[in-house]
């Protein structure tokens, strides 16, 4: 069921999914956005298409994050407060834990720990050398602070696993964030450390939580040009948003030589998305899974850690995105326009009572030509000065682009 991949494009991976069925009890209650019925789904559709069957793809287990690992980023307070706070039920409201957004679940400090240890074992895998390629599909939860819960996220699974690999002699790890919102809470956790690059492309602040990631956000200190945002305007879709992403993030991998990069995959970029402002497809999406694939081959030693992140619209987008993104991780990407397994449709009938998609694609069959070229969006084309996404990419180029040695103005 693979496409027939380009000659430059990486060929079969070695690729370690991290997985245990216990992920889904991160789970903040039936009514919550954040619903773990879309990481089943996700893994149930990945195994009808055999993509976790395939040579050189592994599922493994993993331990839960301990006290020790869980304090490089999060203040011991706030542990003991997610600890007590899930045993009793009980909210600590000046730690973001029983709002709206994070309300508390009996067990949560357990499911949390689970979800962290699970990205920090697939940072272990790679940096190790025991996997090109692992990814935690139930993580990516970019948005929880030192001492504080938000956004849907209590413990930053993706800032863990990047401090567990400074920890263990990285000195160069890039984090690409392409979730609609943005990335704060791992821009947060190393906002002043020259290792880390962070770079997000997300809705603006101007219109979508969290109310950061401004293009002027580019680090402290010796830090500088190390933040790097990315704020898209309202309905941005599929060509402007891979526009962007080729004119910023490219040229700073390439100047930055990670040694290992790690990607938070939110696909609530998509236009059926209920909680957020941009159009892209699933098609779109795939195309930035495969350019990341390609980026990581090429500027950090194939060194790839993979995580999901948001994504709400838990049957008809989160499933397909995530199994392309599992798909291009292996090295054997999916046919855009083949059919979902009727398998699977039926188990997503009976588990959801929601009718699934039939196609891994939204691009009818008459228009799969409209796709080409989506990779080769070039800034060099020539910048409109009125286009308010030329303009957000300006912005960012500008901010940062000259703390790397880069011509803001130039070509990627």
């Amino acid at each position: 069921m693979s496409s027939a991949a380009p000659s430059d494009r990486p060929g079969p991976c070695n690729l370690r999914v991290l997985w245990d069925d216990r992920l889904i009890s991160y789970d903040f209650g039936p009514t919550h956005p954040l619903n773990p019925v879309r990481v089943e789904l996700t893994m149930a559709l990945a195994r009808e298409y055999g993509v976790l069957d395939q040579s050189g793809v592994e599922v493994t287990g993993f331990e839960p994050a301990g006290e020790v690992l869980l304090e490089l980023i999060h203040d011991p307070s706030y542990i003991a407060a997610v600890r007590y706070a899930g045993s009793t039920g009980m909210p600590q409201l000046r730690h973001g834990l029983g709002t709206a957004d994070n309300p508390v679940f009996i067990g949560m400090h357990e499911a949390s720990t689970l979800v962290a240890g699970a990205s920090v074992a697939a940072a272990e895998a790679v940096w190790t050398g025991r996997a090109q390629h692992a990814a935690n599909i139930a993580g990516g939860l970019h948005h929880a602070m030192r001492s504080a819960a938000s956004g849907f996220c209590v413990y930053d699974d993706p800032a863990l696993a990047i401090a567990w690999l400074l920890e263990n002699g990285a000195e160069r790890v890039a984090y690409v964030d392409v979730d609609v919102h943005h990335g704060d809470g791992v821009q947060a956790a190393f906002y002043d450390d020259p290792r880390v690059l962070t770079i997000s492309l997300h809705e603006t602040p101007r219109t979508l939580f969290p109310g950061t990631g401004f293009p002027e956000e580019i680090g402290t200190g010796e830090a500088k040009g190390t933040a790097v945002n990315v704020a898209l305007p309202p309905g941005t879709g599929d060509a402007a948003w891979l526009r962007a992403f080729h004119a910023v993030v490219p040229p700073l991998l390439r100047a930055f030589r990670p040694q290992v990069l790690l990607t938070q995959h939110g696909c609530d970029t998509h236009v059926l998305d209920p909680l957020a402002h941009l159009t892209l497809t699933v098609d779109g999406q795939r195309a930035a899974y495969a350019a990341l694939h390609k980026l990581a081959h090429e500027t950090a030693g194939g060194r790839w850690i993979i995580t999901g992140g948001g994504g709400y619209e838990l049957v008809q987008v989160v499933p397909r995105a995530w199994t392309h993104l599992l798909a291009e991780a292996s090295g054997r990407p999916l046919e855009a326009g083949t059919d979902t397994p009727e398998a699977w449709r039926d188990f997503t009938r009976r588990r959801t009572g929601q009718t699934a998609p039939r196609r891994m694609t939204d691009v009818p069959p008459e228009r799969a030509g409209e796709t080409e070229g989506w990779e080769e969006s070039a800034w060099g084309n020539g910048y409109d000065p009125s286009d308010p996404v030329d303009q957000a990419i300006r912005a960012t180029r500008k901010a940062v682009f000259p703390e790397h040695g880069l011509d803001p103005l130039g070509e990627p």
